[in-house]
């Protein structure tokens, strides 16, 4: 098995936060999205994997390589770094990683987390993860007959055609063969709404007989904004809220209340403050007579004084005075 994660967009609607942090090295929870994704898959796939490919932009350099190809190493995998220095669209993405395109491959995209029992059906050509949305405009979209076998891939239909949203996850169980349909695509420059999408090329394979199945996850969470990032980190604190460790025994913690779930890392210090629910603290931050909910906090951070909620605080920022739903960059002060 071998797992693509294409992540090379720059993270335009989570900035200032992704004008210093690639945005899958965001942290949720006290560790970066495409390191939960790749754990997560690494335990649901049902077999060894052997290298995860990485699709980055070059511009997250060498330090941001390095620290995928640990991640990857971490599951008992090979990691391997490709890079795509234009966005043309899905299927563009996936084929910048054509080396690991062979055998059984899953494909996942880089901004969202799951929580699923998912079964990779042996008797199909792959399975495409999917999720009722309100409104599907936004989305690929499937449509499936009887027996939860897709009928049809559309992609980002401005009206009605299905509610069921394919949320970047995907099995293939023979990669070549995706890489041959997506190669297709670029060769005879067959683009939809401007871009080479990975839909097409299913849609492809499709008509060709293969067989493609709907899969469905418990939860699905998003990671695209600063909201849905701090709603994604509540979810996954309670989620893991029973792991040994979430509270590092090193906090330096005086006259002040932790209120699970949290994750609190080492080097912090609490003086009088109440942190919590819902409050993820990277090392080094320091947080006095505040109160802090819902929030995520990055490294060496200064709160005082404050009641800081649903917010999203960038590494070194200084908080001083009623602060409440923030969305701060690294180095910011704000009061």
């Amino acid at each position: 098995m071998k797992i693509i994660v294409p992540m090379a967009g720059m993270g335009k609607r989570m900035r200032p936060h992704t004008h210093t942090t690639a945005k899958p090295l965001l942290p949720i929870a006290g560790k970066p999205i495409v390191q939960r994704l790749v754990e997560d898959l690494a335990a649901v796939s049902g077999e060894k994997v052997e290298e995860v490919a990485f699709v980055t932009n070059p511009a997250f350099g060498p330090k941001v390589e390095k620290e995928l190809l640990e991640i990857a190493k971490a599951v008992g995998a090979k990691g391997s770094i490709h890079h795509q220095t234009e966005a043309l669209g899905t299927a563009h993405a996936i084929l910048c990683a054509k080396d690991a395109l062979d055998g059984r491959v899953i494909v996942a995209f880089a901004d969202t987390l799951f929580r699923a029992h998912m079964e990779l059906d042996t008797d199909c050509d792959g399975v495409i993860w999917v999720n009722k949305v309100e409104d599907p405009r936004a989305f690929g979209v499937v449509k499936l007959d009887s027996s939860g076998v897709i009928t049809e891939f559309v992609e980002k239909p401005q009206e009605f055609v299905s509610d069921l949203a394919i949320i970047g996850i995907y099995y293939f169980a023979d990669g070549k063969r995706l890489k041959d349909e997506m190669q297709y695509l670029i060769d005879h420059n067959i683009r939809d709404k401007g871009e080479y999408q990975l839909t097409n090329a299913m849609e492809h394979m499709k008509q060709k007989g293969a067989r493609f199945k709907a899969g469905s996850v418990d939860v699905w969470m998003d990671c695209g904004n600063k909201d849905a990032m701090v709603d994604t980190n509540t979810k996954v604190l309670g989620f893991i809220q029973n792991e040994k460790g979430l509270v590092s025994a090193k906090v330096n913690m005086s006259n002040s209340l932790v209120v699970p779930p949290c994750f609190i890392a080492e080097g912090v210090t609490l003086e009088g403050s109440v942190v919590g629910p819902n409050v993820s603290i990277e090392a080094g931050c320091t947080i006095t007579g505040s109160v802090i909910r819902n929030s995520i906090l990055r490294a060496q951070v200064s709160v005082s004084n404050a009641v800081v909620d649903n917010s999203m605080l960038g590494q070194r920022c200084i908080v001083r005075g009623a602060a409440l739903d923030l969305s701060i960059g690294d180095d910011s002060t704000f009061g």
